[in-house]
């Protein structure tokens, strides 16, 4: 079952994206429009199956992150559709889009993004604090049990700042977990990590999605990652 559609997508920054997405269309250069806009995507396509672990590889300042960044609204493209299930996530209105971060996806971010004033278990539970549907003690219960899952037992006390960087990108993957949407966002995920963290982290990601089954959208420019994944 086909849960995310990219259909010819382009997104360029600049007064006359318009112009260079036509031109583009006729066969020039990004090179040859630099002056008119950035072309970050051009003619991007794909589908995404439910369960599936898809992979999105690029060098840097390819547009992986403004791809991804498409996929949950907070980019809008110049042209083209992404479309999850049957919405097209650029005909949704704000209230659309918050409900769609909320309860359909979530994402895992490069640099961590954990709120510094918050514990780990809280930062666990705030996808699920955002939602309001369980009382704020079940949230965290929720919260321990993903901390657990991801090997921060006994962490939840702690504040970011005092958890190393492969720690912290453990809390932002409970947090996206916990929120149980069916939709995984990683955004060079991994990329920040000392190479024996990395692999770690891969490993962890694997098993857990042999058992949990999240449609996954992984950005990389590691070739290797890409292939492991």
């Amino acid at each position: 079952m086909e849960i995310v559609r990219a259909s010819h997508v382009y997104k360029v920054f600049g007064r006359r994206e318009n112009e260079v997405v036509r031109r583009l269309k006729e066969g020039e250069s990004r090179e040859a429009l630099k002056t008119l806009g950035t072309a970050a995507v051009i003619d991007a396509s794909f589908s995404v199956q439910k369960g599936e672990t898809f992979v999105v590889m690029g060098l840097s300042g390819s547009g992986k992150s403004t791809l991804i960044r498409m996929i949950n609204g907070l980019w809008t493209p110049s042209a083209g559709s992404i479309s999850i299930g049957d919405s097209v996530v650029s005909q949704m209105s704000p209230v659309q889009l918050r409900q769609l971060r909320r309860d359909q996806v979530s994402m895992v971010f490069q640099n961590f993004a954990l709120l510094p004033h918050l514990t780990v278990r809280e930062n666990a539970a705030y996808g699920l604090r955002l939602q309001g549907r369980i009382p704020r003690s079940e949230q965290l219960e929720r919260a321990d049990e993903w901390l657990h899952t991801v090997g921060l037992k006994g962490w939840g006390e702690k504040y970011p700042h005092q958890l190393s960087g492969g720690m912290q990108q453990r809390v932002g993957l409970a947090r996206a977990l916990a929120a149980e949407t069916d939709i995984l966002l990683m955004d060079e995920a991994f990329s920040a990590l000392d190479p024996l963290i990395r692999r770690e982290m891969q490993d962890q990601l694997m098993e857990l999605q042999a058992r949990i089954q999240k449609t996954i959208i992984f950005i990389t420019h590691d070739l290797n990652e890409a292939m492991y994944l």
